[in-house]
């Protein structure tokens, strides 16, 4: 009973409950959280405590932001509650507004990378050499399929890597959301190269490609920069065939706040568990995940991970 009564009290308040719909869908700050539901910070961060005291929430330090998730305990009176109650505001109007304010939430995000890109265009080829990745890029590759094949470069920049994997003799869907960017891409193809790449605008979280089209998805360096990392990495299980690889290369959570700036990422890095766990939910089977530590000579760069997984089939 007593129990009963601190679930009942908990989902009583229609904030608190706004906050967990939102939260159940999308890691949010603090920040963002106030400007979706239009409330003062003391007022969100009051109702955060009392659900974080209840244990309904996760958080995770990115920096100097902390984002917090909805985290349903297993079974039991929370876990039945909460489907009451989620059917309940499912047509709810203030929790279509919300999500509208949500999305727009999303869309700044992604803005805020586009434009960076769309500034630098191709002198980024000369800032990404601060990530002295030529090796993992090269160990990545080999982790991908046979030539011949076809495989989705997913924030492909300036086609540096869509290029190697067209000379290694594969094809190439090439995404990327900067015009810009793809401008200097096509312009680096060579008409060989360009006949085994297919260069396309669209976002990472939803992929201008179709359901099982291509037998690889890789992402190098991307995931820091996209809005929602947990639904790019869905979207690439979705447009790999059964049998088809995933593969990841990106920072280990750290703390170089001057990559927001420099760099343009939205993201300080990933905990290799949380990656894992983003490859289990989007369905992907027998993933690995290997630390690569940065090179004495680079910029005090952090640790780098080259994680994989398979679509079954």
């Amino acid at each position: 009973m007593d129990q009963l009564q601190r679930v009942f009290k908990t989902f009583s308040d229609p904030t608190r409950v706004r906050i967990l719909a939102l939260l159940e869908s999308e890691e949010l700050a603090v920040q963002e959280l106030m400007e979706v539901l239009g409330m003062a910070q003391s007022r969100v961060s009051r109702h955060l405590a009392i659900l974080r005291e209840a244990g309904l929430l996760t958080d995770r330090r990115d920096g100097t932001y902390v984002f917090y998730r909805f985290a349903l305990p297993e079974g039991g009176a929370w876990r039945d509650t909460w489907q009451l109650v989620r059917a309940a505001i499912e047509h709810d109007a203030t929790g279509e507004r919300d999500r509208a304010a949500l999305a727009q939430v999303l869309a700044s995000r992604a803005a805020s990378t586009r434009r960076f890109f769309d500034n630098v265009g191709p002198e980024w080829d000369v800032l990404r050499g601060v990530f002295n990745d030529e090796v993992l890029r090269a160990r990545a590759v080999s982790r991908l399929v046979p030539p011949n094949l076809c495989v989705a470069d997913i924030g492909t920049g300036t086609g540096i890597l869509a290029a190697e994997l067209a000379r290694l003799g594969l094809r190439v869907i090439a995404v990327d959301h900067s015009e810009r960017m793809l401008a200097a891409a096509a312009a680096k193809l060579s008409p060989e190269e360009r006949k085994r790449v297919d260069l396309r605008r669209g976002e990472a979280s939803a992929l201008p490609i179709g359901d099982a089209e291509v037998d690889a998805a890789f992402a190098h360096m991307v995931l820091h920069h996209v809005p929602s990392p947990a639904e790019a990495v869905r979207e690439m299980a979705r447009i790999v065939a059964p049998g088809g690889l995933v593969t990841i290369v990106d920072f280990v959570s750290h703390d170089r706040e001057w990559m927001r700036e420099e760099l343009g990422v939205s993201w300080l890095g990933f905990d290799p568990d949380e990656v894992l766990g983003w490859l289990s939910d989007a369905g992907l089977t027998a993933a690995t995940l290997a630390l690569q530590e940065a090179p004495a000579t680079s910029r005090n760069l952090p640790t780098t991970f080259i994680a994989s997984a398979r679509r079954p089939g």
